[in-house]
């Protein structure tokens, strides 16, 4: 898939854990781990919104586009 989900990295710079992130969020800890692997299909601009104002970080940061060819 050509779209990379930096989750990993952000948490990283922030010293932040995946748990601290889904409490703050209130969204579970196996639906951002699948988010964080890439495996998503999908994701709401609101939870893109939420996770970029706990992170404090652009969705630019989160989200990246690789060009297989």
């Amino acid at each position: 898939m050509p779209i990379i989900v930096n989750l990993d990295i952000m948490l990283a710079r922030r010293k932040m854990s995946l748990t601290e992130l889904s409490q703050r969020l209130d969204i579970s800890i196996v639906n951002l781990s699948i988010l964080k692997q890439s495996k998503s299909k999908a994701i709401r601009f609101s939870t893109l919104e939420a996770i970029c104002k706990v992170l404090d970080c652009q969705p630019g940061e989160i989200l990246e586009y690789k060009n297989d060819s």
